[in-house]
């Protein structure tokens, strides 16, 4: 292979170790020592993870966590222009900043698609068990350069809007990173058989919409709690759906992964917890209630929580 998933992890790495160099540097920041070893340790992830003994990555979060816990990440300072700049700029620009924006989705459906089987001297031009993040990466680097040409700007500019975005959005960066993983420890740690002890002792399950309603607002509730459905998944398909609603009502498997996943993303609208969905807008738009977005979005959820139940009990023997 010759663009492996691996390049755009030191990518990441050194963006983040660029960014707590800038933030070591910036004076006006009241805690700049502990925000920089903050991104730093961050980049150390990205930069050497394979090559850090578990213990050692586990107490680099841990560590992290400490950080944030106690404030420790904070904003500074960065040279942002005047408003009537920024207008300006926009005016002279106008739909041309969408090109950026748009090139990242273009260049994954193509870099999935056209170039899936394509290989030179009998390697793979890209991973190809990586093969759609491999070419979400190449679009955001494409996006980039493209910004940086538009807008007359240097890289190095980018890197100050990089850091300023990252500072903003705060710890929040990294939860995404560690509740991917919550799940896997669930399992591990068989969440999932406890899940399904508590269940079934303390719920009738020999009403089929009972187990129905059950699977799928656990779903809901387990995503709200860890912010991310493929933490909850692993939990409640355990403990619930293959046991029960596999096993004693003889659900078809795809149909209740499917919906499970659907009642989980139900969940995700409701919880500030799935940061890289409902705080991360919320920075990006400079809005003064962080949990704006997902008091707009709960409406929607509950009710399409409730069809997803009816579609499970309709649908699940399909």
């Amino acid at each position: 292979m010759i663009v492996t998933l691996d390049f755009f992890f030191y990518v990441l790495g050194a963006i983040l170790l660029m960014v707590a160099w800038m933030a070591l540097r910036d004076r006006h920041n009241p805690r700049r020592y502990s925000s920089a070893l903050f991104w730093a340790l961050y980049a150390l992830i990205y930069l050497a993870g394979d090559a850090l003994p578990p213990m050692t990555a586990g107490a680099t979060m841990v560590l992290m966590a400490l950080i944030a816990g106690f404030g420790g990440v904070t904003l500074g300072r960065y040279g942002d222009r005047s408003p009537e700049e920024r207008r300006a700029s926009a005016q002279r620009l106008g739909h041309k900043l969408l090109i950026p924006a748009l090139l990242i989705p273009i260049t994954t459906v193509i870099g999935s698609t056209a170039f899936k089987d394509v290989k030179l001297d009998g390697l793979f031009l890209l991973d190809p068990k990586n093969l759609t993040l491999v070419s979400l990466g190449i679009g955001s680097l494409f996006a980039v350069a493209t910004a940086c040409w538009l807008t007359r700007s240097s890289p190095l500019q980018a890197m100050r809007e990089s850091r300023r975005l990252i500072d903003h959005l705060g710890w929040a960066v990294v939860l995404p990173h560690m509740l991917a993983v919550l799940g896997l420890l669930f399992t591990e740690a068989g969440m999932g058989k406890a899940v399904a002890h508590v269940v079934t002792s303390y719920i009738n399950m020999d009403v089929r919409l009972v187990a129905v309603a059950v699977y799928c607002v656990g779903m809901a509730l387990f995503t709200i709690i860890m912010g991310n459905g493929f933490a909850a998944f692993p939990v409640i398909a355990g403990g619930v759906g293959i046991p029960v609603l596999v096993g004693v009502y003889h659900a078809n498997p795809a149909v209740m992964a499917a919906i499970g996943m659907f009642s989980a993303y139900c969940g995700t609208l409701m919880t500030p917890m799935a940061a890289n969905f409902n705080i991360v807008p919320a920075a990006l738009l400079e809005l003064p209630d962080k949990n704006a977005v997902v008091k707009m979005q709960i409406p929607t959820a509950l009710p399409l929580l409730l069809v997803n139940i009816a579609l499970l009990y309709f649908l699940m023997n399909m």
